[in-house]
């Protein structure tokens, strides 16, 4: 059976982080490249971020909805420049 994830180095690791998605904070665990197609025909990767929450539970999301966590909440204005930078 063919591997279907594999570990990926991100400079956020067990840094505070922020999913834009949701709003949601914690610290991200993880990165892993994961084969999420339901087919072995077709195989379908995606880089998902796991963060764990304050309760200590764990919830992934892309990995391109990752910032990092500041202690002041940011402004949609600032989040738009700091990604376009």
């Amino acid at each position: 059976m063919p591997e279907r994830y594999e570990y990926v180095p991100h400079h956020l690791l067990r840094r505070r982080v922020r999913d834009i998605a949701s709003g949601a904070e914690g610290l991200l665990m993880a990165v892993i490249s994961e084969n999420v197609s339901d087919s072995l025909a077709h195989e379908h990767w995606m880089e998902l971020a796991y963060i764990r929450g304050a309760s200590g539970r764990e919830f992934t999301t892309a990995v391109e909805n990752v910032e990092p966590a500041y202690d002041e909440p940011q402004t949609d204005r600032r989040r738009r420049e700091k990604r376009s930078a």
